[in-house]
């Protein structure tokens, strides 16, 4: 159960705040919702109705500072395969975001950057399917790093590499 003021992480909407608990008629029918606003979007709104368990899955509390310590260290371990068939790839990328599992997202972030940095190195580009995926895992990750350890956005990418390169 969340409250509100609590923030969270809502799917790949990313971080949310939660504004308001509240009724509201929709369609003829009144339910419970919890209001949440964007924190990156706040002309935006998001209502989630309290008895849809499926969408009440999506909202996430944010890790702690340890917690995302503990993801960076396990971050070189975090391999998978490259699949070659865009629409069975394109299934398991969306079902990782939308898990919204932080070590699954590290693995597709890190399993499409390689397989990027391959194709630069052929001369190639990345499928814009690919590339739309990893932005989206990219936010989710980069959004909740860089609120839980109160650095801009633009210094996570760089904060994590000095983790790494700090363990070898």
């Amino acid at each position: 159960m969340f409250n509100v003021n609590d923030t969270i992480l809502y799917g790949t909407h990313g971080i949310c705040k939660i504004t308001d608990i509240t009724e509201q008629k929709f369609n003829g029918s009144t339910n419970k919702y919890y209001i949440l606003q964007p924190l990156h979007n706040t002309s935006s709104t998001i209502y989630v109705p309290m008895d849809n368990e499926k969408l009440i899955a999506k909202m996430r509390r944010i890790l702690s500072e340890e917690e995302i310590y503990e993801l960076i260290k396990a971050m070189p371990d975090k391999n998978g395969a490259w699949i070659e068939n865009k629409n069975e790839r394109n299934e398991y990328f969306r079902s990782i975001l939308s898990n919204g599992d932080r070590a699954e997202i590290i693995k597709l972030i890190k399993i499409i950057y390689q397989h990027k940095e391959e194709l630069k190195a052929i001369g190639k580009k990345l499928h814009a399917s690919d590339e739309q995926f990893f932005k989206e895992a990219e936010k989710v990750i980069y959004d909740e790093f860089a609120l839980v350890l109160n650095i801009r956005y633009d210094q996570v990418l760089p904060f994590i590499v000095d983790q790494i390169s700090l363990q070898a």
